[in-house]
């Protein structure tokens, strides 16, 4: 086999330019069709006018398809355009009633006949049983699964895949279990009584680019599913860069294609080191522009739980990406209660946490995902009088109407901090103070805590990790820096307008 190319790599290139006589000699080369054409007609199979006519023919059927495709796109502009809602769109309601609940639940945790669960499983799985029955707490791996379940109840197709998705990377989700003696795999999902939508949930090979080019694809062509491919770290996604800036972030701009395609990316500073830290949260964020995408960073099962439900069921279609939590999956003050899931909405934003009365509020510091619960869980906050944190939840869209809301409820406040574990070039820094200068009453000032700037996300040693997260927790609620020692944060004022 002799491989060429005919033509240059466009339609305005001439490849006679470099290669006058490789072309010279491609030109006076009769084509694979010619070739087969008059061996055709030499051995009597077809005669020249049967082959004109194959030629023809084969010309016409592309030119349809040229035509149904670019009237399909027209289509989907004018559809796109129709079902744009003008104004603000009302919130789907995402709630699931208890009795509901406790039989999706069940059928979560229902196991055939003579099934060998493995017996570190058996605990994790009777403890969500409880977690329904006694209203104690339930974990993020048990809100995700009843947050699907009753989507494939509501008639909402769910996909879910990825790396090490069927048990989760961190052994939080086990939606898939295998028998210990046979191997057999079961999936209670795929077996809900009530179910009227289909489900897939299996793990895709380590290849980024082509796993997440394929769940595009599907998105787009299912708008009316659930489709949610999770990275093993949210590091990962920089090796399926193309698929999100060609066709996730500017296909609606682009091709008047639009989907519910979900990405979790773990994302978090726990000492992990570089390569399993950041999901580069501040790429997707500058990526962001005319509502392309969702993007939220939620930090309790309950909002995770009614973020998937919104995802599933709102009227106008975006691609979200989360950053899922890592250690923060298994903190005891990082569980919901089953009344959140029967009650309330995915809130965009969350606090604050601190003082009983707003009035006594001067510094409120302002922060997003897993570092609410650095700053939480310091001994600060319980010493810390005039402190109040609020959590970010939805970073884009911004939810501006929350934050003012939150603000103007603080009748005293002198300062607002944006704090992130986050280098100052990473993160949501850049992105959210301009949203949060334009907020702030007259008088109050911005201030931001982060690593310094780094071309490397995070650090290498578990020890220097620590230490960074301590100053940055103490410069979040005071301000000061410990003298005689070089900052890993930076504290810059921002004078609002």
């Amino acid at each position: 086999m002799v491989g060429y190319r005919r033509y240059g790599h466009n339609e305005g290139d001439e490849p006679a330019y470099t290669q006058p006589l490789m072309v010279e000699r491609i030109h006076a080369t009769p084509s694979v069709r010619e070739r087969m054409a008059r061996r055709l007609i030499a051995e009597g199979i077809v005669d020249e006018g049967e082959a004109a006519a194959e030629l023809t023919a084969a010309l016409e059927r592309l030119d349809a398809i040229r035509e149904r495709a670019r009237s399909r796109r027209a289509q989907r502009w004018t559809e796109r355009r129709e079902a744009a809602p003008a104004g603000r769109v009302p919130e789907p309601a995402t709630v699931v009633a208890p009795a509901r609940l406790r039989e999706l639940n069940d059928a979560l945790l229902a196991l055939p006949d003579g099934f060998s669960l493995h017996p570190k499983l058996v605990g994790q799985l009777e403890r969500r049983r409880g977690a329904i029955e006694a209203d104690r707490p339930l974990d993020w791996g048990q809100a995700e699964g009843l947050a699907l379940a009753a989507l494939l109840r509501d008639g909402v197709p769910v996909r879910l895949t990825g790396q090490d998705t069927e048990r989760g990377t961190f052994s939080q989700r086990h939606l898939a279990l295998f028998d210990t003696r046979t191997g057999a795999r079961y999936a209670p999902i795929e077996h809900l009584p009530s179910a009227s939508a289909a489900v897939e949930v299996f793990n895709s090979p380590l290849s980024e680019y082509a796993c997440l080019g394929f769940e595009y694809g599907y998105a787009v062509e299912a708008p009316e599913a659930l489709v949610i491919w999770e990275a093993q770290y949210g590091d990962f996604i920089n090796a399926a860069e193309v698929i999100v800036d060609q066709f996730i972030v500017a296909g609606l701009a682009k091709w008047g294609e639009a989907s519910r395609l979900t990405l979790l990316l773990p994302h978090g500073f726990e000492g992990q080191g570089p390569e399993h830290s950041s999901a580069r949260l501040e790429r997707f964020l500058a990526l962001c522009a005319n509502g392309n995408l969702r993007v939220a960073n939620p930090s309790t099962p309950a909002q995770y739980f009614h973020l998937l439900r919104r995802q599933g069921l709102h009227p106008v279609l975006r691609p979200l990406v989360v950053m899922t939590p890592k250690s923060v999956l298994r903190l005891p003050e990082a569980t919901s209660r089953a009344g959140e899931l029967s009650e309330g909405r995915f809130e965009p934003v969350l606090g604050p946490v601190g003082p009983a009365e707003p009035a006594e509020v001067r510094r409120l510091v302002l922060c997003s995902g897993k570092f609410f619960y650095d700053l939480a869980r310091s001994d600060l906050a319980g010493r810390s009088p005039d402190v109040a944190i609020a959590r970010i939840e939805l970073l884009y869209p911004f939810p501006g109407r929350e934050v003012a809301r939150l603000l103007k409820g603080i009748p005293n406040l002198e300062r607002v901090v944006w704090a992130q574990e986050e280098p100052r070039n990473m993160g949501a820094l850049k992105f959210v103070l301009p949203e949060l200068a334009r907020l702030l009453p007259s008088g109050v000032e911005i201030e931001t805590v982060a690593r310094p700037e780094r071309a490397s996300p995070a650090e290498g040693y578990g020890a220097v990790h620590l230490t960074e997260e301590r100053r940055l927790v103490r410069e979040a609620f005071t301000g000061a820096r410990a003298r005689g020692q070089r900052t890993a944060a930076t504290v810059v004022p921002w004078r609002s307008p």
